[in-house]
């Protein structure tokens, strides 16, 4: 029964699991169903066992955490999802990626090494060959001393906690867009500025591959949204995304300089290599002993097909 775990900072500390992952062997999901609880993780239950609420109109402080030194266990973990939600909203990875190797060699080597496979093709045969890839650490600290974060409500804190996590991954973004503009040599336009006759075209121009996606800059995709072509497209613009009508799904992106399209097959485009989750010092967090948090993930990216990869360029 979830009330009779007994939280501990250990759970923080056991090599190839999560601390959800560790409580959840302790506290199994499938005694839950057909109950109340059915809807919720071990993370939540405990959650609920402490009567803390993280959001909502009856929001709890963060100094709830710290009633006793059981529920501060779970206030890493708290820091860590809420990281999560701003990575997990700020990504464009997921439009660009068609595989993740997880490497946890990673983490205990800051010369780490990963050899990507790299398909290319002729008229007559394809190469496959290796390709050495330095993935690379991604951190961000908040100075927040306990003594000035005690009082305010957790849907506050969190708030900063996702935005946090968004800078990170915008920096990981900009690598993944690096990556695969390396030794792209881009399309120039028909006319002089762009039309919808140059996005048909460049969509056609990748003959071995089929283009699923476009990253653009804020500026050229408000450029593409005013087509009379456009304007009846399937788009989720809380996302900043729209599909063309040839199906091809536009990604704003922030990082990317004006004037540069890629077009990608993200089912042959780039690999990601990840290493350990998001990482903290969850010892200084548990105990309240901490005027920052850091955080920090690791990441590399490695180009899988060369012609899965097109740019336009508008200059």
């Amino acid at each position: 029964m979830y009330k009779n775990i007994k939280l501990k900072k250990g759970l923080y500390h056991i090599t190839g699991k999560s601390f959800t992952q560790a409580l959840t062997e302790l506290d199994p999901d499938e005694n839950y169903r057909d109950t109340d609880l059915a809807g919720l993780d071990a993370y939540e239950r405990q959650l609920k066992r402490f009567d803390i609420k993280v959001r909502g109109e009856n929001c709890d402080r963060v100094e709830k955490f710290f009633l006793s030194t059981e529920s501060a266990v779970l206030f890493p973990e708290f820091v860590r999802r809420c990281i999560k939600e701003g990575i997990n909203k700020a990504t464009i990875l997921y439009e660009v990626i068609a595989t993740t190797t997880v490497e946890n060699r990673i983490a205990s080597s800051d010369r780490f090494t990963y050899q990507g496979l790299t398909i290319t093709k002729s008229k007559f045969k394809s190469d496959i060959w290796s390709s050495a890839t330095h993935p690379s650490k991604f951190a961000k600290k908040i100075s927040c001393p306990y003594e000035l974060i005690r009082k305010y409500r957790l849907e506050i804190f969190a708030v900063i906690l996702r935005d946090i996590g968004a800078q990170i991954l915008r920096a990981v973004n900009k690598q993944a867009i690096s990556v695969l503009k390396a030794g792209v040599l881009p399309f120039t336009l028909i006319g002089d500025t762009l039309t919808y006759a140059d996005l048909a075209k460049f969509w056609a121009s990748m003959d071995s591959y089929d283009m699923t996606t476009m990253l653009c800059s804020p500026v050229d995709m408000a450029t593409i949204l005013a087509f009379d072509e456009m304007k009846y497209c399937v788009s989720d613009y809380m996302n900043g995304m729209i599909k063309t009508p040839y199906g091809v799904t536009i990604v704003k992106c922030a990082d990317l300089q004006n004037g540069n399209i890629i077009g990608v097959d993200k089912n042959c485009a780039l690999e990601m290599i990840r290493g350990t989750d998001i990482i903290l010092d969850f010892d200084k967090l548990i105990s309240m002993q901490f005027n920052e948090i850091a955080c920090s993930i690791t990441v590399g990216f490695s180009k899988i097909a060369s012609e899965a990869v097109k740019g336009l360029s508008l200059i």
